[in-house]
């Protein structure tokens, strides 16, 4: 007892408005959760469940009837498969590029070793209010004879201004003195970027690591102006093309008497965001931190 008065006058109370902002705060934060989550259970739900159990309960949260039927026909499928791995080759070969390319313009830039920076850098802020339009982005393209290839879904979108400028901030923040040291012991310019600039800046390079990955993933606009023959198909297109139901998946009449397009596309959803889901919670831990660190120059 004597121990609890003690501690109390050193405890922070909280007034009612407080308590009040905080319930209200957890109130609609839990809210906003659940209709977040929603959707993505519901479809989960599904593409596990079967065609009549899905008739049953639309809007069901548990699988009914649970069965593997959809997923063993579209992974069965070998446009699914090609799809797939079209895809995974531009999310990695794409990402590595744009880390890459964003990483060896920002270092220059950031420590102003380059003649004309600041013309350089008005450039391509530039970039950020106004762009070529789609017209010309597809002509040039077509000219340099990327049309149909999964090349015109990496080169053209090598490097963002937005993660440019938040590595560039991080960069900025890193102490002088450091790279000076460095350069004392006779280390060069790249040395010093690829043994001590890259390791002080996994926060920030697995924050915009995490966005361009997700962003060659889920490339479907840029898919569908360039990309013509099925063999170079990406998953966001095959997605497209099975829930407007004219892929041939679902026109083979084998396929529509064991698995329903309902479900079918359910199990399509889920294999195609799957991989994302996977790999966020592995870069979670930098996500905010690489966030406020690059985006705030100190």
């Amino acid at each position: 007892m004597q121990r609890s008065a003690a501690r109390s006058p050193n405890r922070i109370r909280r007034t009612k408005g407080e308590v009040v902002f905080d319930t209200v705060n957890y109130i609609v934060l839990s809210l906003l959760g659940i209709i977040t989550l929603y959707p993505i259970i519901n479809v989960l739900a599904i593409s596990l469940s079967s065609y009549t159990g899905y008739l049953q309960n639309p809007a069901m949260i548990l699988p009914a009837e649970f069965n593997l039927d959809a997923y063993k026909t579209i992974l069965s499928n070998p446009l699914i498969m090609s799809s797939y791995s079209n895809t995974i080759t531009v999310a990695l070969l794409g990402t590595v590029i744009n880390v890459v390319l964003t990483v060896v313009t920002a270092y220059p830039l950031a420590k102003e070793k380059v003649r004309g920076s600041r013309a350089l850098m008005f450039g391509i802020v530039f970039t950020m209010m106004f762009s070529g339009g789609i017209i010309p982005t597809f002509l040039v393209v077509r000219s340099l004879h990327l049309l149909d290839t999964l090349w015109a879904l990496i080169l053209p979108c090598a490097m963002t201004t937005t993660n440019f400028i938040i590595v560039k901030n991080f960069f900025e923040n890193i102490p002088d003195s450091i790279e000076e040291s460095a350069k004392m012991d006779g280390a060069g310019d790249f040395r010093i970027l690829w043994t001590i600039v890259v390791p002080l800046s996994i926060p920030v390079l697995a924050t915009v690591t995490l966005f361009y990955a997700v962003s060659n993933w889920n490339r479907l606009f840029d898919a569908v102006m360039y990309i013509n023959s099925r063999s170079n198909w990406t998953l966001p297109i095959l997605l497209k093309e099975i829930i407007t139901e004219n892929s041939d998946l679902l026109a083979d009449p084998s396929v529509i008497n064991q698995v329903m397009p309902k479900t079918m596309q359910c199990a399509t959803i889920v294999v195609t965001i799957l991989p994302i889901m996977l790999v966020y919670p592995f870069l979670q831990r930098y996500f905010m931190k690489g966030i406020m660190l690059g985006a705030v120059k100190g």
